[in-house]
């Protein structure tokens, strides 16, 4: 909605359109008038809708043709002015001035014009009769108001309707010529109604109705007023009730309705609150609300936005059996205005799991797009809430969980980095259980997925692990973007030439950082290759105090290798100093132990975040170990 309104009066010398001005401020028929108003503005707290309002005279005697033009291309409404007892200055309104305002404008949104017959006090009938015809023959007439400066009679009305055209305009909404809902209108309104409609039986429901009214308009309606509007409908359209409910066709209806009878800022109340501009599309405002995220933090949706998706999700899980197929998510997307996820989302995520995880990952990686598709949702509207930000937290800087040893965040980003071929893309999908024979994955799977994403429990609580794919030949290019909460740097055992490549992305960007490292052997099921001159990967990660390198394989059922991905997330939330997992690996792990080690650095990293400030450090190991 505009942020002020700009009104410009135009007529023919003597119709009163400086009387009318002057009249309006003073609340008196001024006894001198001057040629022409000097331009005022009326504060927003004095206007019916709360906006500035400024108030532009004119003089064909004292300004140009291009002056006037430049009036009129500034204004956001034209008032032409016309005196009801003389009918030249009405045909004036078709001749001259109607195609001064709009004359160049054959296509495109057009000036919106009230017609203002003036000096009614000089005419004991009205002028409407003669003003009809022009009204029908030019669309862009808002209306007509008659009054009278002299007797100060619609005044104030005059200067209403000439803001509420401006606020409130009919154009993008109703089509005059075929007396129809404009289809971008119909579009809007459309989306707004499934979003109401909460049970998806496709009628609005009096529960359903009384949401709806309260969210728009801050109360519900009373039982009686429920039943008029019902009767309204069921008296001009067939079908627009059914089983006592509003259809979609009696909601359309209603809100033609009501631009039919002049009460269109009904319909661009409910717009508006749904988040629709004056161009009747979702506004940026509405779709990209102001969220500051400082540097070293992330996003990720809190509990609201966590209730809000996983209400949205049961409610187009129609037949309840935890997943949604293609039919029931196409309903979901009905209120996008295009499928925000391709089939790439099937080999992102379990396709049997029963929620979307995938916000998770759009609000770490991209909090923009979160927020455009919460919007997209009803948000806002549905959770009575200024806007989506309410449904997104900005975590801690990473450095503060550094320090203290553990993270708060429960979505966890593992960059897994390593030359092509050795396996990326098989340990992204072995993640979401599908081996490397999984019929998913040889199906849906055509084109590799950068990113994966379920849960992983880390010492009982969920925490929503993010698996990013990256070549590293990229983390070795100019300026590359490292960040992550935990790196996992993979290597293919059978090729020990693919483990150097790996060692030169951890030198360059995590031997003196502050992020946790897993190198991974990889196809751990093909003998070892033959070790080059120079450390071999275990001893590597030995003088670097890192774990020893976890093997892995795609081979067989993937749901046996979850205990490295469990490992990456644990690492990522006990963030420790450099080299101390690695320290803690080799100070706990016994001659021949190959099974309880990782049980006791899980403990070991309880221990550590138990211990406060200035506390003598604990001794987590002893005789009894």
């Amino acid at each position: 909605m505009k942020r002020d309104v700009r009104i410009l009066l135009l007529g023919e010398a003597q119709v009163g359109k400086t009387s009318l001005i002057l009249s309006l401020v003073g609340e008196e028929f001024p006894e001198e008038v001057p040629p022409r108003a000097e331009e005022i503005t009326i504060p927003a707290d004095v206007t019916p809708e709360k906006v500035p309002t400024h108030i532009v005279d004119s003089s064909e005697a004292e300004q140009t043709v291009e002056e006037l033009q430049d009036e009129i291309h500034k204004a956001n409404v034209v008032c032409v002015v016309y005196d009801v007892s003389e009918e030249a200055t009405i045909e004036k309104i078709r001749t001259k001035w109607i195609p001064l305002v709009n004359g160049g404008t054959e296509r495109g949104p057009r000036v919106p014009i009230i017609l203002v017959g003036n000096k009614s006090d000089l005419r004991p009938g009205s002028s409407m009769e003669a003003v009809l015809p022009i009204m029908s023959q030019f669309p862009e007439i808002e209306t007509c108001v008659e009054c009278s400066a002299k007797n100060l009679r619609n005044i104030s009305e005059l200067f209403y309707y000439a803001q509420k055209a401006v606020l409130h305009p009919t154009a993008p909404l109703y089509d005059p010529e075929t007396k129809q809902l404009r289809p971008v209108c119909t579009q809007a309104l459309t989306r707004i109604f499934r979003l109401s409609d909460q049970d998806l039986d496709q009628a609005l429901s009096d529960e359903e109705l009384n949401a709806f009214q309260k969210s728009c308009f801050g109360h519900p309606l009373a039982p009686q007023a429920l039943e008029d509007v019902k009767m309204v409908v069921r008296k001009n359209v067939a079908g627009g009730v059914r089983d006592d409910r509003l259809t979609l066709d009696g909601f359309l209806f209603l809100n033609t309705l009501f631009i039919q009878r002049g009460r269109h800022e009904t319909t661009w109340t409910i717009l508006r609150r749904f988040g629709y501009g004056d161009t009747l599309e979702l506004s940026t405002d509405y779709l990209f609300p102001l969220l500051h995220v400082p540097p070293g933090c992330s996003t990720e949706l809190n509990h609201f936005g966590y209730q809000f998706v996983q209400k949205v999700f049961e409610k187009h899980d129609q037949d309840h059996d935890g997943t949604l197929s293609p039919a029931e998510l196409q309903g979901l997307f009905s209120v996008f205005p295009a499928p925000p996820w391709g089939p790439q989302l099937l080999c992102t995520v379990r396709t049997e799991a029963g929620r979307l995880p995938l916000h998770g990952l759009v609000t770490y990686l991209d909090v923009q797009r979160c927020l455009e598709h919460l919007g997209y949702l009803g948000y806002p509207t549905l959770c009575k809430q200024d806007s989506q930000a309410h449904a997104i937290t900005v975590t801690r800087e990473k450095t503060l969980d550094q320090e203290k040893g553990q993270t708060q965040r429960n979505v966890l980003l593992c960059k897994v980095v390593g030359a092509r071929g050795v396996g990326k893309s098989a340990f992204l999908q072995a993640f979401l259980g599908r081996g490397l024979g999984h019929q998913d994955t040889r199906e849906l799977c055509q084109e590799p997925a950068v990113y994966t994403i379920d849960t992983v429990q880390v010492n009982g609580q969920e925490k929503y692990l993010i698996l990013c794919e990256v070549d590293a030949d990229s983390l070795l290019a100019t300026a590359p973007d490292a960040t992550c909460d935990i790196a996992c740097l993979m290597f293919d055992g059978s090729d020990p030439r693919s483990f150097a490549l790996c060692a030169s992305v951890y030198k360059r960007h995590y031997m003196d950082g502050q992020i946790p490292c897993l190198f991974i052997s990889s196809k751990a099921d093909l003998p070892e290759g033959v070790s080059l001159p120079g450390l071999s990967p275990t001893e590597f990660c030995r003088r670097h105090r890192l774990p020893a390198p976890t093997p892995f394989s795609c081979v067989g059922p993937a749901e046996s290798s979850r205990a490295v991905f469990t490992r990456l997330a644990t690492m990522a939330t006990f963030p420790w100093t450099p080299g101390a997992w690695g320290a803690a690996h080799h100070l706990l792990l016994a001659p021949g132990d190959t099974g309880g080690c990782w049980d006791r650095c899980c403990c070991y990293s309880q221990l550590l975040t138990l211990q406060g400030p200035g506390e003598e450090p604990m001794r987590p190991w002893g005789p009894a170990l």
